[in-house]
């Protein structure tokens, strides 16, 4: 197939379309490198500088004369929680309108399939754990309000115009695959922060909340690997069904405290991470586990990469390749 990958600068998109490559898809990348990384396009795939919003027209083309794409992947999004709360604008134009334009780019070229980059934070703070796909979606920050207005739309659009798409909806992703891993700017995900610490790029890891309902007090969450996730991708791709629009959590189904990631994080990289208990963090929940068993029983996706090690050695090889080409070095 020829996919449209949007973001495939970033950390999911390149790995995504790292695997694409290898399945023999012809894949083109648009990213316009304000968060993500030129290195990190893959040999292969030809690359498009640029907002996606002002591209998606003259990239996908017209039902008269459509570039032929066979399917659109779209990681590209404003996606820092923090910062979605402080300035609410960049991200209901960031990702609400952008994925409009697209939406309607994809109409008016007739191409046929949409596989798009979800999240947990849809469901805000969970009732229950592992979260099913049923459970009510009350997002907490405009980040998760923006992806589940996505989601609507996309169901929308899926009914009246017969685009097969679906939505993946993320837990923690984690890991790395060849030279495509996590490093962005301002990172915010725990295990590329504690490995930064045992890196020298950072002094401590701070612990938000040592006195949560837990096995150790500190608060759990599902882990999933970047290259299981790449190939849900493919299965959403492979399967996807004209005039619905199919949502799945993606996890790995297991939680792991902040403190068992650093602890994995000191047994592989053989080095003491220093450590600040600091106070809970509001809006945080205790436990964020998800249950994929839809993923599993419908797309016959199963995560084969589950053990928290193997996850934080491929993120920590990752890292040392990169040396002073990371952010983190070079802040």
């Amino acid at each position: 197939m020829k996919l449209l990958v949007t973001g495939g600068a970033g950390y999911v998109g390149s790995v995504c379309a790292t695997v694409l490559l290898e399945r023999g898809h012809e894949v083109v990348v648009v990213d316009d490198l304000s968060t993500g990384n030129l290195d990190a396009v893959p040999a292969g795939a030809e690359f498009i500088e640029g907002d996606i919003a002002e591209l998606a027209d003259s990239v996908l083309g017209t039902a008269e004369s459509s570039a032929g794409f066979d399917g659109v992947l779209h990681f590209a999004a404003q996606s820092l929680v923090g910062e979605s709360v402080e300035k609410p604008e960049k991200y209901w134009q960031g990702n609400v309108v952008t994925t409009l334009r697209l939406l309607e780019a994809i109409r008016n070229s007739g191409t046929p399939r949409l596989v798009f980059s979800s999240t947990a934070a849809t469901y805000g703070e969970p009732e229950r754990s592992p979260i099913t796909e049923a459970d009510p979606t009350r997002p907490t920050n405009p980040y998760g309000a923006t992806k589940l207005a996505i989601d609507h739309a996309i169901t929308s659009y899926s009914v009246a115009h017969s685009l097969a798409a679906t939505s993946l909806r993320y837990f923690n992703v984690a890991g790395a695959y060849k030279a495509a891993g996590e490093n962005r700017v301002v990172e915010t995900h725990l295990i590329p922060l504690v490995l930064q610490v045992a890196l020298g790029q950072r002094d401590k890891i701070s612990v938000f909340g040592t006195d949560w309902p837990t096995s150790d007090g500190t608060a759990i969450r599902d882990y999933i690997h970047v290259l299981d996730l790449a190939h849900a991708h493919l299965l959403a791709l492979e399967s996807s069904v004209p005039g619905r629009h199919r949502i799945y959590n993606l996890g790995s189904g297991a939680g792991f405290s902040v403190r068992e990631v650093i602890s994995a994080c000191e047994r592989v990289t053989g080095l003491p991470i220093a450590v600040e208990d600091a106070p809970r963090r509001a809006g945080d929940p205790a436990v964020l586990i998800a249950s994929s068993e839809l993923a599993i029983d419908e797309l016959g996706w199963e995560p084969k990469h589950t053990d928290l090690d193997e996850i934080v050695a491929d993120a920590w090889i990752y890292l040392q390749a990169l040396g002073d080409r990371s952010h983190a070095a070079r802040s």
